[in-house]
C-alpha cells in the first residue's frame, strides 16, 4: 500500500481526489471479491470469500445462487470495514460500482418471490451434450449453424444450451415461464436485479459481453436475434434488457452494505480483464482463473475464426461508443487443475505449494498432464474428450505430476495463441519494436513465477505480467468510474507508466526443445478423445 501524504501538506484539490472511491464486486467461479480502489486506482480495502460448488453428476457443476448473493453482501461488508479501519472515507467518497462475473453461468429465478428455481448451471457444465448433438443435427448449418449471427458454435459452453435444458427439465422452470413469472439472467443479471430492488423493482439487465456469451445475441446489432431465439423455441420475455460497458444503470437498493450509490459499469470477467490490462486494438491478455482465457482486441472488426475460436464483443464504453470485438479462446480448466491436485488427490495442501515442489525437478521427466476433465475448449473444441496423464513410469513422482500441470496450462494458452496468430494475421496484431508479439498475462494463477517462464519458453516471445494482476475488478472499476466521469478514456489506456512496473519474462527454451515438447503435447492431446463413455 502506497505511503498515505502528511495530512498538513494535503492541498484542498488532493483533498477532494483522495476521497474519491469506486468499488468492484467481482463475481468469479469459485470465490466472490469486493476490491475498493481510490482516484489512482490503487485498491484501498478488499475482502475475498470462497463459495461452494456442487457436483451432482459427472460432467455437471452447479452454484447456489443465494449463496452467491450473500457471498457478495459479506465482500461488501467487509471491504468497506477495512477500507474505513484505514483512515479512507469511503462513506461519503465511493461515487461508483462497477461489476464483473463469471460468463454463460445461467440461472432462472421467480420475479415474484425473487427464489432461484433450480441451482445455477456453471458454465464448465456438460450436462447438454446430448441437445447439442441434437441440434447439429437437426439445424442445416450442423454446429456452426449460429456462428455468423453471434460468433459462436453449438456448446455446451453457451447459455442457451443450459437455459435449453432447464426449460426441458425441470418442472418448477415450466410452470413459471407458463404463468409469466420466470428471469433467466447470467450471473451479472441476477445481481443487479437484487442489488437494484429485487421482487420490489429491481432492474433486468446484462450487458453486451455477458449477452455475447449466450448464443442468443446478434453481434452486429448488440440486441436478442428473434430468428435465433425461434429457433430454439426460447422466450423473449424471459430475457433482460442489453446495456453497454459503461452507464448508469441504477443505484443500490437499502438493505446492502452500500446503498445510493450507482452501478454504473458492467462487464463479463474475461472483457473486465482487457478493459483492466488497456487492451487496444491488436493487444492480447490472457487471464489465469479457473480456467484461461485469451482475448485479442480486433477493434471495430468482427473476425471470423476458422481456427477454433470465437468471435466475441471485446467492450462497449458507453451508449454511444463505438464496439469493440475480440477474438477468444477459451481454455476450461487451467487453475481448476491446481484445486484438483490439492482437493482431490491431496499432492499439495496450498495452490501456493505447487510452484516449490515443481521447482524440484528441472523437467516433468517425460509426464504430459491434459485437464480435459469437462472435454475440450478452444481450439479443439471436444466435449467428448476426459482428462489424461501420461508417460508415467517408476521414475515419475510428485514434484513431475505438479510441473506437468503447470505445463499443461502454458500449453493450452499456445494452442489459442497459434490459432490466434493464423486468424487475426500479421496485420492484426501489435508487435514490439523486436518484432515481438507481447501477451499480457493477469489472474490469481500469474503469482506463480515458474509458471510465467514456463509459457514464455514455451511461446518463444515476451509475457508482461502487471504490478496489480488483479485486472479483472480492476477493469468493472474503470467501466463504471469512465461512466460517472471520475477517469476519461484516455487515463485509462496510458499504458507507459504501467509497463514501467511490469515483470517481463523472456523466453529461454532452446528452439528445437520447445518443437519436440509440443510434439509430445500434441500427442498427450489426442489421447484425450472419445473417452466420455468411459465415465458410464
Amino acid at each position: 500500500m502506497s505511503k498515505k501524504p502528511e495530512a498538513s501538506k494535503k492541498t484542498e484539490a488532493s483533498k477532494k481526489t483522495d476521497d474519491v472511491f469506486v468499488g468492484s464486486i467481482d463475481q468469479g467461479t469459485t470465490s466472490t471479491r469486493f476490491i475498493i480502489y481510490d482516484r489512482s486506482a490503487r485498491a484501498i480495502g478488499s475482502h475475498q470469500v470462497e463459495f461452494t460448488q456442487f457436483y451432482p453428476e459427472a460432467g455437471w457443476v452447479e452454484h447456489d445462487a443465494m449463496e452467491i448473493l450473500e457471498s457478495v453482501r459479506v465482500c461488501m461488508a467487509k471491504a468497506l470495514d477495512k477500507a474505513t479501519a484505514d483512515g479512507h472515507n469511503v462513506d461519503s467518497g465511493l461515487k461508483a460500482i462497477g461489476l464483473t462475473n463469471q460468463r454463460e453461468t445461467t440461472l432462472v429465478w421467480s420475479k415474484s418471490t425473487g427464489c432461484p428455481l433450480y441451482n445455477a448451471i456453471v458454465w464448465m457444465d456438460v450436462r447438454t451434450s446430448s441437445i447439442c448433438r441434437k441440434l447439429e443435427k437437426e439445424l442445416s448449418g450442423g454446429r456452426t449453424h449460429f456462428v455468423e449471427t453471434c460468433g459462436l458454435p453449438i456448446s455446451t459452453y453457451f447459455s442457451a444450451l443450459k437455459l435449453l435444458w432447464l426449460l426441458e427439465n425441470v418442472d418448477n422452470v415450466k410452470e413459471a415461464v407458463k404463468s409469466g413469472d420466470a428471469l433467466f439472467g447470467t450471473i451479472d443479471t441476477w445481481l443487479i436485479w437484487n442489488l437494484t430492488g429485487g421482487v420490489k423493482g429491481g432492474i433486468h439487465v446484462t450487458d453486451v459481453s455477458n449477452a455475447s456469451r449466450t448464443m442468443l445475441m446478434n453481434l452486429k446489432t448488440l440486441e436478442w436475434d428473434n430468428p435465433t431465439l425461434k429457433t430454439l423455441g426460447i422466450p423473449a420475455e424471459l430475457l433482460p434488457k442489453i446495456v453497454s460497458n459503461s452507464e448508469i444503470i441504477g443505484k443500490i437498493t437499502t438493505g446492502w452494505p452500500i446503498t445510493g450509490v450507482p452501478i454504473s459499469g458492467c462487464l463479463g470477467d474475461q472483457h473486465a480483464a482487457m478493459l483492466g490490462q488497456a487492451c487496444r486494438r491488436g493487444e492480447a491478455k490472457s487471464t489465469y482463473g479457473t480456467g484461461a482465457f485469451i482475448l485479442l482486441n480486433t477493434g471495430e472488426e468482427i473476425i471470423r475464426s476458422t481456427h477454433g475460436l470465437l468471435s466475441t464483443v471485446a467492450f462497449k464504453l458507453g451508449p454511444k461508443a463505438p464496439t469493440n470485438y475480440a477474438i477468444e479462446g477459451s481454455i476450461a480448466i487451467a487453475g481448476a487443475a491446481v484445486q484438483w491436485l490439492r482437493d482431490s488427490l491431496g499432492i499439495i495442501k496450498s495452490a501456493k505449494e505447487i510452484e516449490d515442489l515443481a521447482l524440484q525437478v528441472e523437467s516433468t521427466g517425460g509426464v504430459y498432464f491434459v485437464p480435459a476433465f469437462n472435454g475440450l475448449f478452444a481450439p479443439w473444441w471436444r466435449d467428448d474428450a476426459r482428462g489424461v496423464c501420461i508417460g508415467i513410469t517408476r521414475f515419475t513422482n510428485k514434484a513431475h505430476i505438479c510441473r506437468a500441470v503447470l505445463e499443461s496450462m502454458a500449453f493450452q494458452v499456445k494452442d489459442v495463441l497459434d490459432s490466434m496468430h493464423k486468424d487475426a494475421g500479421e496485420k492484426g496484431e501489435v508487435k514490439n519494436e523486436k518484432g515481438e508479439f507481447l501477451l499480457r498475462v493477469d489472474g490469481g494463477a500469474t503469482v506463480n513465477t515458474l509458471l510465467m517462464q514456463i509459457q514464455a519458453d514455451l511461446l518463444g516471445s515476451p509475457v508482461l505480467r502487471p504490478a496489480d494482476i488483479e485486472t479483472t475488478a480492476l477493469g468493472a472499476a474503470y467501466a463504471a468510474g469512465l461512466a460517472v466521469g471520475i477517469w476519461t478514456e484516455k487515463e485509462i489506456f496510458a499504458g507507459e507508466e504501467r509497463a514501467k512496473i511490469a515483470t517481463t519474462f523472456q523466453p529461454k527454451l532452446d528452439e528445437e526443445l520447445r518443437k519436440k515438447k509440443l510434439d509430445s503435447w500434441f500427442k498427450a492431446i489426442s489421447r484425450t478423445f472419445d473417452l466420455a463413455d468411459l465415465s458410464l
